[in-house]
């Protein structure tokens, strides 16, 4: 029964249900918050597995910046509903996360705190 499982073990059961059918796009919304770092690395690594494999068009919200900068081919920030940073693979590829953070509070003229992004 699904309601035994672990908050992983349910997360990564509900990734391969919604990869089934071959979706035209992959919409993940926060999708390793709720889980602990080992469970969410793991998570993480299926859906790159997933979305390699089956070459998925995919849209990861996060406020999670190493997954930020680690995952997929572009990176968007946002700020009060509009785009403040659009970043391509290269791009974010040379960046740490106090480099980014440092781009969103040049880009955004806000200061955003650290800490509270990597908490969420």
């Amino acid at each position: 029964p699904v309601g035994t499982l672990s908050g992983g073990q349910r997360q990564a059961l509900a990734l391969v249900m919604a990869t089934l059918t071959l979706p035209k796009l992959l919409l993940l919304d926060e999708h390793t918050a709720a889980l602990d770092p080992k469970a969410a690395q793991q998570i993480m690594e299926i859906t790159a597995h997933l979305v390699r494999s089956k070459q998925l068009t995919t849209l990861m919200i996060t406020h999670n910046m190493e997954q930020a900068l680690r995952f997929g081919n572009r990176l968007i920030m946002m700020h009060r509903g509009r785009i403040v940073l659009d970043l391509n693979q290269e791009e974010k590829s040379k960046l740490t996360v106090p480099q980014l953070v440092e781009k969103f509070t040049e880009a955004s003229g806000t200061t955003l705190l650290e800490d509270r992004v990597l908490l969420m």
